[in-house]
């Protein structure tokens, strides 16, 4: 498996994220580059969600950035610009894969997956992180902090939080007493709060330690029948 060299590690990461890396390689001969990110690694709940873009590099939206270091509203509005402009993929790898596999394989499916997803078939692909994924069908690189560099992965980073994030709205609809709204799966102190009282629900990762600790302690009271695994692979 392909990794991030240790020299991108030196790199200064620009104020915001430009389309350097997408001319260099179009430069290459590189016309369809696919920048992918993932949302979701570190929730005790809902799935790890992966996004596949290919911008359009007459039609890049203005003010796209990692998509940590953007407000909700800002998020949203890219959102839909992106969604009009490029073409996207979504893939939500489920609790059920990330429990039997393990988070990180679970990511690096939903990433190959979002790709091959393309309707328009990318001939490089650019991803956040260290790893490449495997499968895809063409070459790509991984860029350490990469939705802090480049345009299309912080295009990635964007589609892939706001997606994840309306689906935990949607699962709060079905497992109100949670908060999923509010903190989306993450363990804040309100999560474990409802985690403690509540017990586990089929959203929750079993393979995650504070869910592990929730479900011990509901055995040793006498109140689990354990949870059902929820599939809930998405591919948009």
């Amino acid at each position: 498996m392909a990794r991030a060299s240790e020299s991108q590690l030196l790199f200064e990461l620009p104020p915001v994220p430009t389309d350097a890396i997408e001319r260099r390689l179009r430069r290459a001969g590189h016309k369809a580059i696919a920048g992918v990110d993932e949302v979701g690694r570190g929730p005790l709940a809902g799935p790890v969600v992966a996004a596949a873009v290919i911008l359009d590099p007459r039609r890049i939206p203005d003010g796209l950035n990692d998509s940590k270091k953007l407000t909700p509203a800002a998020r949203e509005a890219l959102f839909e610009q992106i969604m009009a402009t490029a073409h996207v993929s979504v893939v939500a790898a489920s609790v059920l894969r990330i429990d039997t596999t393990n988070i990180r394989q679970a990511t690096l499916w939903a990433m190959a997956r979002a790709v091959n997803g393309l309707s328009h078939v990318a001939d490089h692909v650019i991803v956040d992180g260290i790893d490449v994924p495997p499968g895809l069908s063409c070459r790509g690189e991984a860029f350490v902090k990469g939705d802090g560099r480049s345009v299309s992965i912080a295009a990635a980073s964007i589609v892939a939080k706001v997606s994840r994030d309306r689906m935990m709205i949607r699962a709060a609809a079905h497992y109100p007493d949670y908060g999923f709204e509010r903190h989306v799966g993450y363990g804040t102190a309100v999560h474990l709060a409802a985690l403690a009282r509540l017990g586990a629900c089929p959203l929750h990762r079993t393979s995650f330690a504070p869910v592990r600790a929730a479900l011990a302690n509901e055995n040793a009271a006498g109140r689990a029948d354990g949870v059902d695994c929820l599939n809930e692979e998405v591919l948009v």
